[in-house]
């Protein structure tokens, strides 16, 4: 069983930087790629950000495209999420995700993710 811990969650005021980590551990940790999505109360949960493990091949969200980089650290396991000029729409509990095998269908759908971290709140003050 993958587990997913994240931290750097915070508050933080508009236009200012937060980074998210993402710490893999368990059975399995090669895991096919990693990812964030995000939820805001009583909204559906949105896709942010993902990373294929072996290739580094990146895909954002058109909201978070040229503000938010995910990278990745294969050695330690951990997967990062850098977020740049946040905005108060930012705010959200954000999910660290894994998927542990490929999978037909659109990458960004939570359904192409198979393990889910605790969730980390960023708050992003006007």
């Amino acid at each position: 069983q993958v587990q997913l811990v994240e931290s750097g969650g915070g508050l933080v005021q508009a236009g200012g930087s937060l980074r998210l980590s993402c710490a893999a551990s368990g059975r399995t940790v090669s895991s096919y790629a990693m990812g964030w999505f995000r939820q805001v109360p009583g909204k559906e949960r949105e896709f942010v950000a993902r990373i294929v493990r072996n290739t580094g091949s990146t895909l954002y969200a058109d909201s978070a495209k040229g503000r938010f980089t995910i990278s990745r650290d294969s050695a330690k396991n951990t997967v990062y999420l850098q977020m740049n000029s946040l905005k108060p729409e930012d705010t959200a509990v954000y999910y660290c995700v894994a998927a542990t095998s490929f999978k037909f269908g659109d990458v960004k759908s939570g359904n192409q993710y198979d393990v889910w971290g605790q969730g980390s709140q960023v708050s992003v003050s006007s």
